[in-house]
């Protein structure tokens, strides 16, 4: 049998040709040069395609080229993207390194993958495999047949999942093929993914577009697009082709994806047992941006790197085997970026039903945006103001609780870039406390001071005899935290302070105080009779 092989194989390898079509100037000796072994000289092309002359070749006659006498060259494949943590094991024997986009990989390397990380390659043919989380993947073959286009690429997965967009063949020798522990899969141009299986689910070949052959030394299965085939073991053939899962169905009511943070949910496929999200480069699928799975059918994703996305949803069964994807492009801007904010401060409690926000100005903005919510996901913002400026107040009150704000800038244009980090805030309706001080008596004069508000404020403090404020002894407006008016000759006094901001909103009246003066000749007759200072 293996005397059989041997003479059989460069039979087989000499009846696979790759035809050429010759152009105006070419020449057998050019084309020898270009295309053939150093081994193969250019009068064996001759006589192999009945030619008479070999410097004048007729354009648009077909030249046949015995696979086996065409050049092979390495053809080293590029780390397109790399996401989180991989490692690269080199076949040369050096010490274990982190991967880094733009790098080559050769021969026998060997590259892995952590939580939540990812690798884009793409080979000689612009074909390109996307090697997910905890996986890991070695090159057993990277070659080219020269300048044919045909490319021979080989590949191990040893560990986890990769999907796949390889380039439709150009030639009989091109051949993309995928090792997995229990089967094979081999292609000339398709949308795949493959899963190396572990010790609770099975390996599986799911396909996406065009056709795979998967198989092992018991048999073989064709899988067509929108099927899978599961390899549970490599002592049996792949199991019969199944249908996939369908592609979930977003819901619009529930759908945000811009801003951020995106918020998607999705009706519940049957069959699945969790569900796959990915956001991935709209124009490069393969570049893997975000991923996660869950048993729910909704979803929360913080943060996105800028530019045009794209979201991947699909089900899960419970043998692990993916589904077809749910698509959904958006943008994510990072122009104008948004501004710092200034206040409120992380957590602040405001005593005020219209709080006021301020943030700096971003470069290229020409105005922004605040909204508040009462939860983080702004999933539903209780207000959002539009603003020239670099601050706003509310216009609508909200009652006392914990809120969430944030800011966006827009430029001259309109366009709006991402919202930064939300600040949670605690609102009150307890009014401010202002540390009413002892008063001083001098001069015939009664001073009242108290605590200072914040830069800017002015203050509003009232003075009545009978406490309900109705037609008050005092009702004055002050830039300083105090105020001297004529000593009153004795009785109750009942006192209230209220604090105006810069911009004219005032905040709630403080509890009055009382102020319990004595006569003016008892106070002379004491000589200095203390005053008695009780507070409500």
């Amino acid at each position: 049998m293996l005397l059989w092989l041997a003479l059989l194989l460069p039979g087989l390898a000499l009846a696979q040709e790759w035809n050429y079509r010759v152009r105006p100037g070419d020449t057998l000796w050019d084309l020898g040069g270009a295309y053939l072994k150093p081994s193969v000289r250019w009068q064996q092309l001759q006589q192999h395609n009945r030619i008479d002359n070999p410097y004048r070749l007729p354009p648009g006659e077909l030249l046949r080229f015995p696979i086996a006498w065409l050049r092979v060259e390495p053809a080293p494949a590029r780390v397109l993207a790399v996401r989180g943590k991989a490692e690269l094991d080199a076949a040369d024997g050096s010490v274990t390194r982190a991967l880094q986009a733009g790098e080559l990989l050769h021969i026998g390397d060997t590259v892995q993958t952590a939580a939540d990380a990812s690798i884009t390659l793409e080979f000689a043919d612009a074909s390109r495999l996307q090697l997910r989380e905890y996986s890991r993947l070695q090159l057993d073959q990277l070659s080219r047949y020269g300048r044919t286009g045909m490319v021979d690429t080989r590949l191990r997965l040893q560990q986890g999942r990769a999907s796949n967009r390889v380039t439709p063949a150009r030639g009989p020798a091109s051949r993309y093929i995928i090792d997995a522990p229990t089967a094979t899969s081999s292609v000339r141009g398709t949308v795949f993914r493959v899963s190396a299986g572990s010790d609770t689910q099975a390996a599986s070949t799911e396909v996406l577009q065009g056709k795979v052959q998967v198989g092992n030394r018991h048999g073989q299965r064709l899988v067509a697009p929108g099927q899978a085939s599961r390899s549970p073991s490599s002592d049996a053939s792949p199991e019969a082709t199944a249908t996939l899962l369908p592609a979930p169905r977003l819901r619009d009511d529930t759908l945000r994806l811009e801003p951020l943070p995106a918020l998607l949910g999705w009706e519940p496929v049957a069959g699945a047992a969790s569900y796959r999200a990915e956001v991935v480069q709209a124009d490069a699928p393969e570049i893997l941006l975000f991923a996660t799975t869950t048993a729910a059918t909704t979803l929360a994703i913080s943060d996105l790197p800028p530019g045009r996305l794209r979201l991947l949803l699909r089900a899960i069964d419970a043998q692990g085997v993916e589904g077809r994807d749910a698509e959904r492009d958006f943008t994510v801007s990072d122009q104008p970026p948004p501004p710092l904010t200034v206040s409120p401060l992380h957590g602040q409690t405001l005593n005020s039903d219209r709080p006021r926000f301020r943030w700096s100005q971003a470069p290229g903005a020409a105005s922004s945006v605040v909204q508040v919510a009462d939860e983080p996901l702004f999933r539903a913002p209780l207000r959002e103001q539009a603003v020239e400026g670099t601050q706003a107040r509310l216009a609508q009150p909200l009652p006392p609780g914990t809120y969430y704000w944030r800011v966006a800038s827009r430029s001259a244009g309109g366009q709006q870039g991402r919202f930064g980090q939300a600040l949670p805030l605690q609102l009150t309706d307890t009014p401010v406390d202002p540390a009413l001080q002892p008063p001083q008596v001098a001069h015939g004069e009664l001073t009242l001071r108290w605590q200072a508000g914040t830069e800017g404020q002015r203050y509003r403090v009232q003075v009545d005899r009978r406490g309900d404020f109705a037609h008050p002894l005092l009702d004055q407006q002050t830039e300083q935290p105090q105020v001297s008016f004529k000593r009153p000759w004795r009785g109750r006094l009942h006192v209230r302070v209220q604090y105006i901001d810069d911009d004219g909103h005032a905040g709630p009246f403080s509890p009055a105080q009382q102020l319990d003066l004595p006569c003016r000749a008892c106070y002379g007759a004491g000589g200095g009779a203390v005053l008695l200072w009780l507070l409500l």
